[in-house]
């Protein structure tokens, strides 16, 4: 079965991709979710639009995120946290924690697009990710320190 993607589909495609797919995964997945349309003529010129405009926010969103990008990469944010022994905090510093820190700064970030493996449990200097729209990625550097 032809069908036509509203949204991105993951390992199936992009918005405005038409595609052939089974028809019991079309019939009982992608159809009651609203994900796909049965490629038809005039589906088929509803697509094309489609894809034009998913083109245009794409290209608007990657333009955001660079102008984000070169005010961001780089900064530095700082902790002062309570430190036993060794250098461990009591607690951690995690991403919710980095993006209060940052909206402080003036920089409204997602704490999902910050990308920290596990949460700072000691102190120190460390890299921390920050993942924008469209591939682009900024570096900040968090310092945690006693308080």
């Amino acid at each position: 079965m032809k069908v036509i993607l509203q949204k991105d589909v993951p390992n199936l495609g992009d918005a405005g991709d038409i595609k052939e797919v089974a028809e019991g995964y079309a019939r009982n997945y992608l159809l009651p979710r609203n994900l796909v349309l049965i490629a038809s003529e005039s589906s088929r010129r509803e697509a094309e639009h489609q894809r034009k405009l998913v083109k245009l926010k794409k290209e608007k969103r990657k333009k955001e995120s660079e102008k984000i990008l070169g005010k961001i990469d780089g900064v530095t944010v700082q902790f002062a946290v309570q430190v036993g022994e060794e250098g461990k905090l009591f607690g951690s510093v995690t991403t919710m924690d980095i993006a209060r820190r940052l909206k402080e700064q003036g920089f409204q970030i997602d704490k999902k697009k910050i990308h920290l493996e596990n949460p700072i449990r000691q102190e120190g200097e460390f890299e921390v990710a920050i993942r924008l729209d469209e591939g682009l990625t900024a570096k900040i550097k968090v310092i945690v320190a006693k308080e």
